[in-house]
């Protein structure tokens, strides 16, 4: 096996091979950053032309973006506040913090040194202990995996920042939000007062848009005109990109350790991917935190918590997609095709009988990690560059931007208008002080929570203790009660 490894490495060596890694790596720093375009989209786009890539190209070039892309959905959220992808938004919450307070640089340094180190141990995790990795996944039962989502939606409503009622109110409005559309199981439509272009729901990216771009556009357009966005002038080198040692030992070693193994984990889940990974790292770095007031604020620990949890979920969703033939997020069942596009067909015999043609799959998993932080120290400027365009001109090419990826990815103008409509009412929101992250979480989360607390109950013929059963989901209710006492009971939310 280590001999199919360095057999991975060493195709990176050819020239050819290595452009195809470097392309990937800033087609998904492009698409992860732009709102309303996603690593998934860009993977699907290229999907067509894989037909005539070699293997190894195709491969290299698909987990490049894979990584690039989950680390880029959180630059223009630090710069501008609106994350490029779902899996930014804990990441905005901190970064933008950050940048109002000029400390642009270093919020985008340390988000970036997360993600490498997520992603670096995401990857070697998914190296040497993909095969015993997988078997734990598979002792994940349905009950226990709507325990975990459970596990997930709480954390969502008690890590906000403010009143707790507003965030659990903001999660029921994102589960609501959910429900609308085709009910695969009864083969139905439910909630879609009579309009035939409901039936299809709301889609998530239309959400996030509406969410974070159409509510922040609105915001802004009630604002005083000014130049350039309102954070203050500091002048910015290369070297101010690189986290102190400082800053790094006051995070701690163990956060970004235990944070990555978190999103391992979750990411190995199907269904659980990177926003849900960076939610239950960020709240369990917020629990043992000697700064918790610090949370919600520009807290340099949850950042780092959120974004290496990110990031090492790449490494866990493609554990289950090698092992099992099970997809662990929409990214890697794009990748999937790719696999069987070449006459690959994932599964348990996969990693045994080819290994050596996946392995640079391994490696330019590995090498985008470390890309991600070389990245930030070279095009670190010009992110913050974007602050200092004229308002105007930023967020109009934001808006024409938004709209075209929305309508790119549904190919639904009645997606646009669903945008617009989640905006209108997410700018509502705002003004009365709910929070966003928690809706979106709900949107994200309701479909996975109602799935499997649905065929749990199948399964049992209706008996709901079949939620309590098993073991794991036992100790899943455990840690949802430790976080609920540790983050708002024993400890004061912050109003």
């Amino acid at each position: 096996m280590l001999g199919d490894l360095f057999g991975g490495f060493a195709a990176l060596a050819n020239p050819e091979t290595f452009l195809y890694l470097v392309g990937g790596f800033v087609m998904g720093l492009v698409f992860g950053a732009i709102p309303g375009l996603t690593a998934t989209l860009a993977i699907a786009l290229l999907l067509p032309f894989t037909f005539a890539m070699e293997l190894t190209n195709a491969l290299v070039m698909v987990m490049a973006i894979f990584m690039s892309g989950i680390y880029a959905g959180s630059v223009t959220g630090i710069i501008v506040n609106i994350p490029g992808a779902a899996s930014g938004a804990i990441t905005t919450m901190e970064g933008h913090v950050m940048m109002k307070r000029g400390h642009g640089a270093k919020a985008l340094g340390l988000d970036a040194l997360a993600s490498s180190i997520g992603g670096v141990v995401g990857a070697l995790v998914l190296m040497f202990v993909a095969v015993p990795m997988s078997r734990l996944a598979l002792l994940f039962q349905t009950p226990d995996k709507f325990a975990l989502v459970f596990l997930a939606v709480v954390t969502v409503a008690i890590v906000a920042r403010g009143s707790i009622w507003k965030s659990i109110i903001a999660v029921t409005l994102g589960l609501m939000v959910s429900t609308v559309g085709f009910d695969n199981m009864v083969a139905k439509a439910r909630f879609v007062f009579g309009s035939a272009d409901l039936i299809e729901g709301v889609q998530l990216l239309p959400a996030v848009i509406g969410l974070f771009a159409v509510c922040e556009l609105l915001v802004q357009a009630g604002s005083p005109p000014r130049g350039a966005l309102d954070v203050p002038e500091f002048k910015v080198t290369r070297r101010d990109f690189v986290p102190r040692w400082s800053e790094i030992r006051e995070i701690g070693f163990w956060t970004y350790v235990k944070s990555s193994v978190i999103g391992v984990l979750v990411g190995m889940l199907p269904g659980g991917g990177a926003s849900m990974a960076s939610f239950v790292a960020y709240a369990e770095a917020k629990r043992v935190s000697k700064k918790p007031q610090e949370y919600g604020d520009g807290s340099h620990e949850g950042l780092a918590a959120a974004e290496s949890a990110n990031n090492a979920m790449c490494g866990g969703a493609v554990v289950p997609l090698l092992t099992l033939g099970i997809p662990g997020d929409s990214v890697t069942a794009i990748i999937f095709g790719v696999l069987l596009i070449h006459g690959l067909v994932p599964g348990p015999g996969l990693l045994t009988n080819e290994m050596a043609t996946i392995a640079p799959m391994f490696a330019a998993l590995l090498v985008a990690a470390t890309f991600v932080f070389l990245s930030v120290i070279l095009f670190g400027p010009w992110y913050i560059w974007l602050a200092r365009l004229n308002r105007g001109v930023l967020y109009a090419f934001i808006a024409m931007i938004a709209m075209v990826g929305t309508y790119a990815s549904t190919y639904s103008v009645f997606q646009m208008w669903v945008a617009f409509a989640i905006g209108g009412i997410a700018f509502g929101l705002r003004l009365l002080g709910y929070p966003l992250v928690p809706m979106l979480m709900g949107i994200i989360l309701g479909p996975y929570m109602e799935l499997y607390m649905r065929r749990a109950l199948i399964t049992a013929n209706g008996d709901p203790t079949v939620f309590f059963e098993s073991p794991i989901s036992l100790a899943l209710y455990a840690l949802t009660g430790v976080f609920i006492y540790f983050l708002r009971i024993r400890a004061r939310p912050v109003a």
